[in-house]
């Protein structure tokens, strides 16, 4: 199932290359590209190219509903539908590796295509997989001013001085209300250097999104300011280290950062020990996760052996559910609707 623009309405620098490689605006060899429609790898992606474009570009998510965008895998020819299409908005990242396949051949093969990373200029801003995060960091009190953020506290894998690829870069970036308008504006500036005669619609919207997103760090902020604990509970795999940074919190998981792992006896143990000996009443879960009752199974498990006595989702935003796509809940409303409440509950900050 492909959502479109036309199925979701709601209120609520770029590496671009064109016949070249990825990462240099100047090398876009055809301003104003004969394209009205573009492909996103996934539904956050999507849902932010879409907002950046409006009525210019009609973007697609060729992830259905219910499918988490990481470990998706496409199937029939979707290189040569996004090639038709024109625009491709990505992670050049290993755990979307379909769509840096995708991208590479888009690169070499079709010289009319824009193809945007979204994580281009924010390599010394991102977290490596075994980042340890410090729950006692705070919310600086920036209140989203990305473009001039210190994000010293968090410390990239590269900062040792030595270069690394984004094999060992957490891609969950997009989880972070802050390094998010960066995305936005990355996927603005590389739409508008390839088409030029809607850059000021691109840039307008960017803007008005981001200010949005500078109300979510805010809101988010104020949240983990006033929690009577920085210690939550989550039965799925590790993706929030970026916001566990950023907002200075504990996310305690016995699962790793594969969605594909199971945890051991003796994890699912301690953890049930660490939810006892805190006093944790609220499991947070990806809602991903095939339920065996209410819950997924590890979520059953942790409520049967502890005294909590509550579970609530928490969205990674790698794709969407159909009951969300029914209300027409992109990113900015799923952080309000889901996660905020989530953590509100989880950690006493009601």
């Amino acid at each position: 199932m492909k959502l479109t623009r036309r199925e979701l309405v709601t209120g609520g620098t770029g590496a671009v290359a064109t016949g070249a490689l990825a990462g240099c605006l100047d090398d876009v060899g055809s301003a104003n590209a004969a394209f009205d429609s573009g492909y996103a790898a996934f539904f956050t992606l999507w849902d932010w190219a879409d907002r950046v474009s409006g009525d210019a570009i009609d973007f697609r998510n060729p992830i259905g509903t219910g499918q988490a965008g990481h470990g998706w895998s496409p199937s029939g020819d979707l290189t040569r539908d996004i090639a038709d299409a024109g625009v491709f908005v990505y992670f050049d990242t290993p755990e979307f590796s379909w769509a840096q396949d995708i991208a590479a051949t888009l690169e070499a093969d079709y010289d009319t295509v824009t193809v945007i990373d979204g994580l281009d200029g924010l390599d010394d801003r991102l977290l490596g997989w075994d980042h340890e995060v410090d729950a006692g960091n705070h919310h600086d009190g920036t209140d989203g001013q990305h473009h001039e953020h210190d994000d010293t506290d968090g410390q990239h894998a590269a900062q040792d001085g030595h270069d690394h690829d984004r094999s060992s870069i957490d891609p969950h970036a997009w989880l972070d209300p802050v390094l998010a308008q960066d995305i936005v504006d990355t996927i603005a500036d590389g739409l508008a250097a390839a088409d030029s005669d809607n850059a000021e619609t691109y840039e307008t919207n960017a803007d008005e999104y981001t200010s949005s997103l500078e109300s979510l760090d805010r809101t988010l902020g104020d949240l983990f300011e006033t929690a009577d604990r920085r210690l939550a509970v989550f039965a799925g795999h590790d993706s929030f280290t970026y916001l566990q940074e950023r907002y200075g919190f504990e996310l305690h998981t016995p699962v790793g950062v594969s969605p594909q792992e199971n945890p051991s006896a003796e994890e699912i143990s301690e953890t049930i020990d660490l939810v006892d000996a805190n006093g944790i009443e609220t499991i947070l879960y990806d809602p991903f996760e095939a339920p065996t009752s209410q819950y997924p199974p590890l979520v059953d498990t942790i409520l049967e052996g502890s005294n909590a006595t509550d579970a609530m989702p928490l969205t990674h935003l790698s794709g969407t559910l159909a009951k969300w796509h029914e209300q027409g809940w992109g990113y900015r409303t799923q952080m309000e609707e889901i996660n905020v409440p989530a953590f509100r509950e989880a950690l006493g900050a009601q």
